[in-house]
């Protein structure tokens, strides 16, 4: 088709053209296995146990049909008790869980206010709803004031939907003034934790809670495949919003369950959570390189706390050509082109990981000044 080929052509002109490929590096700076959990002997041992006496070992159908057991049930409680909340849902990826949430959660004119950096996923399940929808600038809680104040009236249900850690850019809101602004004006938040977890507050419980604004917030995404080193997502609430999804969210309801597997390697990683020494490391890393970026004068670092270190180099080109140089030297750090990102706002992105050593991350910041 042509616009297919058009579309394509102009990707390969802006230097934006994906392809899938494997990646191999000596020194890991780009994945979201923060805490290496993904490759951790404790957990696989513990999936083992979990499923040893699983049959049949895929899910065979919907949650709603033959896909649902105990193994669900008791995760899915575990989630909920381990993030103060009264229930959780299951969803087979992050993804999967946004779309289904949004796109349900709030009737035909309602109102929905999203970050303008909200994740896609977000903003394709918000297209899907019968809401109205309205973007307010990143992480400016004054811009979102003046759309509360021209939306939060009469019987319209006001939803704000924002992430703890922005995936980007690794920085993160003033939960504590969004929720004071939602309860003066009666709105809602949704809060997706996915870069959080197993990264900040008790056993890496996410910033939420680490406030202590979990009673605050109507719903929260968490999401397995970045810190937990799994896959998949739940949508932690009370059990009434719970009841909703599962009769009303169509990506829950109409696909084929994660299979056993997946849903022990997630209460798995739950459990190893209560083992702190993953989470004390990365903080220290953290903590390790930004004090190197400070000690070196280098510019163009977005303020953050979080794994995700992203540098601004503006242009495909010159971002591209960076990584590449990196990459030669066995470091895996990949940029980040628009049109992912805004034009000018292309960046590399830095994850740091409880594995990294410090020689590693200063020869990383050595290589990028």
């Amino acid at each position: 088709m042509k616009h297919i080929r058009e579309k394509l052509t102009e990707r390969q002109k802006n230097n934006a053209l994906r392809k899938l490929s494997e990646r191999s590096f000596a020194i890991d700076f780009y994945s979201n296995d923060y805490i290496g959990f993904s490759t951790n002997p404790t957990i696989t041992e513990r999936v083992s146990q979990l499923i040893s006496d699983t049959t049949p070992h895929g899910a065979t159908g919907s949650r709603l049909l033959s896909g649902n057991s105990h193994l669900f049930t008791e995760t899915e409680r575990y989630i909920a008790d381990f993030h103060n909340a009264e229930g959780a849902l299951l969803y087979n990826s992050g993804y999967d869980a946004n779309v289904g949430f949004f796109s349900c959660i709030v009737g035909r004119g309602d109102v929905i206010l999203y970050d303008s950096y909200s994740h896609a996923s977000i903003r394709d399940g918000i297209s899907l709803s019968l809401a109205h929808s309205y973007k307010f600038k990143h992480n400016d809680l004054d811009d979102l004031e003046k759309l509360l104040k021209k939306f939060a009236t009469g019987d319209k249900t006001v939803l704000i939907a924002t992430e703890s850690v922005f995936s980007m850019d690794g920085d993160s809101p003033d939960l504590v003034r969004l929720v004071a602004l939602a309860q003066q004006y009666g709105a809602y938040i949704t809060v997706d934790e996915a870069h959080a977890i197993g990264v900040f507050g008790k056993h890496g419980c996410g910033l939420v809670q680490a406030l202590g604004l979990e009673t605050a917030i109507f719903a929260r995404i968490v999401t397995f495949g970045k810190g937990l080193g799994a896959h998949g997502a739940a949508v932690v609430a009370n059990d009434e919003v719970i009841q909703y999804l599962v009769n009303f969210s169509r990506s829950f309801i109409y696909t084929t369950a994660m299979n056993p597997h997946s849903v022990a390697t997630i209460r798995a990683g739950y459990e190893q959570l209560q083992q702190t020494e993953a989470m004390n490391a990365l903080h220290h890393n953290i903590e390790y390189f930004k004090s190197l970026i400070t000690q070196y004068g280098i510019e163009g670092f977005i303020p953050s706390d979080s794994a995700i270190q992203a540098m601004v180099v503006s242009g495909n080109d010159r971002v591209k050509a960076l990584a590449n140089r990196l990459q030669a030297q066995g470091i895996g750090v990949l940029p980040i082109l628009a049109p992912t990102v805004p034009a000018g706002q292309e960046r590399l992105r830095v994850c740091l990981h409880s594995f990294n050593t410090e020689k590693e991350i200063k020869q990383l910041v050595n290589l990028t000044i």
